[in-house]
């Protein structure tokens, strides 16, 4: 388990695309659990360990998770995560070039329980959520384009779902229109930062997730950084 940063109340560590952040029907041991197991362990703690679920990922998304190690900072950070207070960056492969090189995207959800996937709509509809991201090109390969996004609201499958809208379906993502599915079974999308005041000692964090290892994301990696230093 890759830990990003951790203090006496918060813990943020890097999720792969195969782990759950809290358990679900399939039984599979959720990374909350295994982050407890692990506070457990380094610190020696007899019984159990305080950890508070703050947001979630999509288990086939890569990236940064926090979580409260305390009962003072839980409910903070739930607040902030549900009036905006927390600044979430995340990166996203696409093979389709966006029409434009960076912009706004703001359309209506209407999520479907039954087939757990959101439908986007440019007008607001019966049962829609309004969802904001704004986003824009950073680096490019000769068949994929690495798309830095800024969320703005926080609804079921969004950046997935308003990417597949504007034409642009993450790679991997066969539930919202890429063609085939990565080798790893995830999709190419990862939470890259979160910037936020500290529930507790009120200072100013930027934690950053590197990104997955594999040969696309290093060479979109690569890219980013010469385009950076020309």
């Amino acid at each position: 388990m890759e830990v990003l940063y951790e203090d006496n109340h918060i813990i943020a560590v890097n999720k792969t695309n195969s782990e759950i952040v809290q358990g679900d029907k399939t039984g599979d041991a959720p990374l909350s659990e295994i982050v407890q197991q692990w506070l457990k362990v380094k610190h020696n703690k007899p019984g159990n360990v305080f950890i508070g679920v703050v947001h979630r990922l999509d288990r086939p998304v890569s990236g940064l998770v926090l979580f409260a190690k305390t009962s003072k900072a839980l409910p903070r950070l739930c607040e902030m995560f549900r009036e905006g207070q927390v600044k979430k960056t995340y990166w996203a492969i696409v093979k389709n070039c966006p029409p434009q090189d960076a912009g706004e995207l703001t359309h209506y959800l209407v999520r479907n329980e039954k087939q757990n996937k959101s439908y986007a709509y440019d007008k607001e509809v019966p049962n829609s959520k309004k969802a904001v991201l704004s986003y824009k090109v950073i680096a490019r390969s000769d068949h994929y384009y690495l798309l830095e996004i800024d969320l703005k609201t926080g609804r079921h499958h969004q950046i997935r779902c308003q990417l597949a809208k504007m034409g642009c379906p993450i790679k991997g993502d066969l539930k919202y229109g890429f063609d085939r599915s990565n080798p790893d079974g995830g999709i190419s999308l990862h939470s890259r930062q979160a910037q936020f005041i500290h529930p507790v000692s009120k200072e100013e964090l930027t934690i950053t997730a590197p990104t997955p290892q594999d040969a696309l994301w290093k060479a979109l990696s690569a890219a980013l950084v010469e385009s950076s230093a020309n």
